[in-house]
């Protein structure tokens, strides 16, 4: 028998670009069936055995497609110790210690402090750890996810296991020893050394992606997924347990692989399937190791690091399009999107087809968005980037605001866009990037909003391009996007019309309901829908 359900009573948003709105939406075997009024939708499931659920009034729309998150990192986040907000490295030790003292794992992790919120305006370091855990290796990322710092006893298994601590990915001292801080391509090798078992896999994956839905996500493109994380994600489909749909960029690593096995570009099931590969083009501004094109102006001893040099980035993407795989390539710096245009230049013919994305785009030059566009490559923006890089007028100086996060100009460009949090950078909560790409700053008073108020986006459009723009990045457009007949049935049920609140309410909407392919995946039991 046909699984059916109507929801009946409420306004639906079936898509945003235009906008086109109904008062019933039914699904029938995971697909919308039907868009339109409550009598119709009503008799529909009554006549083929489905459940009809008045909702009251209630606001439904298509579930958040969240292009750019790290699903494993999130749960190992979930599992590990929140350093967000905290203003101290004192704050942090304390933290700390009260985490070390209720687990019990070899290693403790952490994550997301950042050293521009620290009163004692330093970069917390090894002796800074060991104060609080001198017997355990103690790892604390940045909320950037690019640097580190490790405690003495990590240190020596990072000794142990061959690797160097040294410069440039390992920060030492003015008598050479090693403070601790570790970056990019050195802090890659350290979490290698950190192993988890399959069923803690398991135990991360699941939890992130209950967190997802939770939030109004319903679909996510991880973009960096190793060969443990997809074995998980495998096993979780298999069995039917994996309740969001996941598109996955693999890790660049794992390209050879693909090759031999000859997966191509939407490899998988309804639920999974891998897109492509995830390069890496440079770092983050945070840690000053994005790559620009002129010195940083807080630091003009640096322009950033290039991860791969032109050459090698060039033949990697090359490769990877022969093989029919999408790339995604992380590029915050304009000196890194001039790295990526050259060798998505080389590989014109396929950028289009395959959807070649830019991660991040977070300083780019006008001339640089033109030449995207032309190209036909997509990119994936994270509008909350713009709350919490509060000090990147500083980072970069006012003559290069402009350039800074200019996500309208990318949009009225034509290019493909998707809207993402990159979490666990930032936070899953879509409405509190939504709240962000409306508002631009403009509430807390950032130096970002005085220089670029014209980047602002409306509700519509972030909305738009928050489901069916990200659709079209993961080439999922005519399976979700929308709650147009045909597609998944993957929608939620909100608490206030986001066209029609003010933008400072916006970051306030609750999710009080989600549904992925027709099917209730979370409840907040506050509309009687269980």
């Amino acid at each position: 028998m046909a699984r059916v359900v109507s929801l009946i009573n409420c306004k639906v948003y079936v898509k945003f670009k235009p906008v086109k709105t109904v008062s019933a939406v039914t699904a029938v075997d995971g697909k919308v069936h039907y868009v339109g009024d409550s009598e119709k939708a009503s008799r529909i499931a009554k006549l083929l055995g489905g459940r009809v659920l008045d909702l009251d009034g209630s606001t439904v729309m298509p579930g958040f497609i969240d292009a750019h998150m790290h699903l494993d990192g999130l749960g190992v986040s979930l599992n590990s110790l929140d350093l967000r907000g905290a203003k101290s490295i004192a704050e942090v030790k304390e933290r700390l210690r009260d985490f070390a003292a209720r687990t019990t794992t070899e290693w403790i992790r952490g994550r997301g402090w950042d050293q521009e919120l620290f009163a004692e305006g330093r970069w917390i370091s090894r002796w800074d750890i060991d104060e609080v855990v001198p017997d355990r290796p103690v790892l604390l990322v940045r909320v950037c996810g690019h640097v580190g710092v490790l405690n003495s006893k990590a240190l020596e298994l990072v000794k142990e296991a061959g690797l160097r601590a040294e410069p440039p990915y390992f920060e030492v001292d003015e008598k050479g020893r090693p403070t601790g801080v570790v970056r990019e391509a050195g802090l890659d090798e350290v979490l290698k050394l950190i192993k988890y078992s399959e069923q803690d896999m398991l135990k991360f994956i699941e939890d992130a992606v209950s967190y997802v839905l939770r939030h109004g996500v319903t679909t996510v493109g991880l973009t960096g997924c190793g060969p443990e994380a997809l074995s998980a994600l495998q096993l979780l489909d298999s069995m039917g347990r994996l309740k969001a749909r996941v598109r996955a960029y693999l890790n660049q690593g794992m390209l050879p692989c693909l090759k031999t096995l000859g997966i191509r570009c939407g490899f998988g099931d309804s639920a999974l399937k891998v897109l492509g590969i995830k390069v890496f083009a440079d770092g983050s501004l945070g840690a000053r190791t994005a790559l620009l094109s002129e010195p940083y102006t807080d630091d003009p001893a640096t322009k950033g690091l290039a991860v791969h040099s032109e050459e090698e980035l060039t033949r990697v993407i090359e490769e990877a399009s022969e093989a029919g795989l999408q790339v995604a390539t992380h590029a915050i710096g304009d000196g890194a999107i001039d790295l990526v245009l050259k060798a998505y230049s080389s590989v014109w013919r396929y950028v289009k087809a395959l959807r070649h994305r830019v991660e991040h785009a977070s300083v780019i030059r006008t001339e640089q968005i033109k030449k995207l566009a032309e190209l036909g490559a997509a990119v994936a923006i994270q509008p909350h980037f713009v709350i919490t890089d509060w000090w990147v007028i500083e980072r970069v100086g006012s003559e290069r605001a402009s350039w800074v996060y200019p996500f309208k100009s990318i949009i009225d460009s034509g290019i493909v866009v998707g809207i993402s949090t990159d979490a666990p950078v930032e936070p899953v909560n879509p409405w509190e990037t939504v709240y962000a790409a409306v508002t631009r700053g403009a509430f807390e008073g950032l130096k970002l909003y005085e220089h670029s108020p014209n980047e602002v986006l409306d509700v519509a459009d972030v909305l738009h391009y928050y489901t069916y723009g990200s659709a079209q990045l993961l080439h999922s457009e005519d399976e979700v996007g929308t709650l147009e007949p045909g597609r998944y049935a993957d929608l939620i049920v909100i608490s206030e019309d986001p066209l029609g609140v003010s933008p400072k309410e916006l970051k306030d909407i609750k999710v009080l309901a989600t549904l992925v392919g027709g099917e209730l995946t979370y409840s907040s039991g506050e509309i009687g829908i269980e």
